[in-house]
């Protein structure tokens, strides 16, 4: 794959995982301090590189006229596994399959059916196709909960960068979104590198704005719901850190709250 995820892509997976139906953009985008559009471009993007596959309904079929759902586990000859899923799903009735990385009961059909008899009838297509079916089971409810690890830690300090990468030879790279009273605000990146509020060793070598990113140059302006990435050879130094994060709540990390992921 070659789209990388970052904090921002996790956060709008968590949100779509919840309830992909009433999630805004502009709600998001509160929450990480980018625009709502930087919001519906990254959303696009995963959804063009295959990371967010699609929006189901969750639907109560209990309440349509009473029907059943069904739950099959079957066994599939591990080389037909992937034709025997895909003709399943042509079964009339079948809503769901999931392939499992096993040799027996590698194959889990979720049905409806409108009474027994037609559970029945399901039941027997799926055998016909050439499926084993070791259990059937009457579904109940189910519920979901999207992924905690890509929702917001509330015992950990708000965070202004995004994202972090180790390179190889002690190199970083940091993503910041740009809070509205971060002292880089309406800055350019000459009067910043010449006041000293980004080092002179370390370099931005893009700004992630709306659905654009834009080459950087001496006049480009840092504004409110950027993502700038920065580049430094070595550990980005904490006054740099310090000047893309709010104001208003004290300083919000150091280096050491780093969440880091090594591309060595």
């Amino acid at each position: 794959m070659s789209y990388r995820i970052d904090e921002i892509d996790k956060r709008i997976l968590y949100h779509l995982a919840a309830d992909a139906r009433n999630t805004s953009a502009p709600t998001i985008a509160e929450e990480v301090d980018v625009t709502p559009a930087t919001i519906r471009h990254r959303i696009r993007q995963m959804e063009e590189e295959g990371i967010v596959e699609g929006y189901h309904a969750d639907i109560d079929y209990e309440r349509t006229d009473g029907r059943i759902v069904n739950q099959f586990t079957c066994t599939a000859p591990v080389a037909d596994r992937h034709r025997l899923a895909q003709a399943a799903l042509k079964v009339s009735g079948v809503v769901n399959v999931r392939k499992l990385m096993a040799g027996r009961e590698n194959l889990v059909v979720t049905a409806v059916g409108t009474g027994t008899d037609d559970v029945t009838r399901i039941a027997r297509e799926l055998s016909n196709l050439g499926l084993e079916l070791e259990r059937e089971d009457i579904v109940q409810d189910e519920l979901f909960h999207p992924y905690h690890p890509f929702g917001a830690d509330d015992d950990s300090p708000s965070q202004s960068f995004a994202d972090v990468q180790n390179l190889t030879g002690g190199a970083e790279v940091i993503e910041f979104t740009v809070p509205e009273d971060a002292a880089i605000t309406g800055e350019t990146l000459e009067a910043a590198n010449e006041s000293g509020i980004i080092d002179g060793d370390s370099l931005v070598i893009s700004i992630e704005r709306g659905d654009a990113v834009l080459t950087p140059r001496g006049d480009t302006a840092v504004e409110a719901g950027d993502v700038v990435t920065l580049f430094a050879p070595e550990s980005v130094p904490d006054d740099t850190v310090e000047a893309f994060e709010t104001q208003s709540g004290g300083r919000a990390a150091d280096s050491g709250g780093r969440t880091a992921d090594s591309d060595e």
